[in-house]
Formats: structure tokens, sequence, C-alpha cells
């Protein structure tokens, strides 16, 4: 690893740390990938139960995003299919050679080229909870530039798409209901904070935020739960977690 890819890989992890919701892991993720000259990116977790939905961060052309999930395609996406069976990362292209694809499938590639989507770098991520994930660093064409990065920086991207999947799941994962009230990642966040006796100010500090940024989302908190104390809402999180517990 040289010292410029050491450093977006520092910058990486840090931004990851102080992430709270998707805007912040979308936006780290983005830096990074432009730091090493990887422009577009698409982070895909498909979790255990059929019945779940899969979570996407990406910044692919939100019109792509939306026509892929709305189609389900992510069940038949030969891409995907290869990053289910896990392994090494691997390059693709619109053509996808040793694969037999099905008209439906060569419609999809034809789909995504249309968006600038016809070849890639693909990191599929072991998930112990029984779903799979992937990292694509994706491009218009397999020119020269993209594939000497790609391979230049390969193991470096494998560990960045480790951590990015480690810290969705952590950040974004849980259950952020109080009182069965569901809550924003950061109201979330910052109540627990609070209820381990940090104001505003202090939250702020720790977080590197504003106080008044801190404030603004504790107030939305209480609004949410219904509540006028800060301590009332301190009550409900513990008493819901206390239920959780007991259930569990």
């Amino acid at each position: 690893m040289t010292k410029d890819t050491q450093i977006v890989f520092e910058t990486f992890i840090e931004k990851l740390s102080e992430s709270v919701d998707e805007e912040d892991f979308h936006e780290a993720m983005g830096c990074a990938a432009a730091g090493l000259d990887l422009i577009t990116f698409a982070y895909l977790s498909l979790p255990a139960q059929r019945s779940g939905e899969p979570k996407v961060i990406s910044n692919y052309p939100e019109r792509w995003t939306a026509h892929y999930l709305q189609n389900r395609y992510q069940k038949l996406d030969p891409v995907v299919l290869r990053a289910r069976c896990g392994g090494c990362p691997f390059r693709w292209g619109s053509d996808l050679r040793g694969i037999e694809m099905s008209p439906a499938q060569q419609q999809l590639l034809d789909e995504a080229a249309e968006f600038s989507i016809r070849c890639g770098l693909t990191i599929p991520i072991a998930n112990r909870r029984g779903g799979i994930a992937a990292v694509t660093f994706a491009a218009d064409e397999p020119n020269p530039a993209f594939l000497r990065v790609a391979e230049r920086y390969e193991q470096a991207l494998q560990l960045m798409a480790t951590c990015f999947h480690i810290y969705v799941l952590r950040k974004l994962a849980g259950d952020r209901t109080v009182d069965g009230i569901s809550l924003t990642p950061r109201e979330y966040e910052y109540l627990q904070w609070a209820a381990r006796g940090k104001s505003a100010w202090a939250i702020g500090c720790i977080l590197g935020i504003k106080r008044r940024t801190a404030a603004f989302h504790l107030d939305n908190a209480k609004k949410k739960l219904g509540v006028r104390t800060q301590n009332q809402a301190i009550a409900l999180l513990v008493s819901s977690r206390t239920f959780s517990s007991l259930r569990n």
C-alpha cells in the first residue's frame, strides 16, 4: 500500500467510524473511491430471509438503482449470482465470459450499459448472518486506466469493502425503535449518549458536531416520542431496551 493509498484508507476508516446514516456512508465510500480514481460504486446487501429487503448504498444513477430494485434484478443479476459463491474479487464485463446467460439476464446487462455500467470489479463479502453482500466498482468501459487501478488496489479495495460492510451492519441494521416509535440513526445515537449522562454540548464534542445540531436531533426525538423532557425520553429508551432484553 503506497503512502497516498494509506492516507485514503485511513481517512475512509475515520469517516466510517463517524458515520451514522446512509448519507454518511455514501460520502465515505464515494470520497475513498474518487481518491483511488474509481468513481462509481455500489454496495448491495441481501438478507438471509427471502422476505427481507436488500440494502443498497450507491452512487449509480438513481433512475437505474430504482429500476433495478423495482424489478428485483438482484434475483437474476449474473454479477450478484457470481458474488453469492463468495471467493476472491472478480472482474466482469458486459459479456461475462464463461457464464451462460438467459435472455432476461442479457437484457439486464444491456439496460445497465445504458447507464454507463458496462464493466467492474466486484468484491464478495462473507456475511456470518446468513445473507450475502458485495461491493462493486464499475466503469463505462474496460479501459486500461480502470483495469490498472482495479488490479493495483485490489487488496486495499477488498479491505475497504469488508470494513464498509461491518460498519453498515453495526450502524444501520440495529433496531432503533423506542416505545414503538422509529427514530432516525442520529436521533437514536444522540439519545443513547444522553442516556449516558452527556449533554448536547458534550455530545457535540465527542462526535465533532455543533451543540445545536445535537440539541436539534434530541428535540426531534422528544417530539416523536411525545414527551416534554429529555429525562422522559431517556426513560422510554431504557424501558424499551429492558423489554427487548426480556423478550429475547
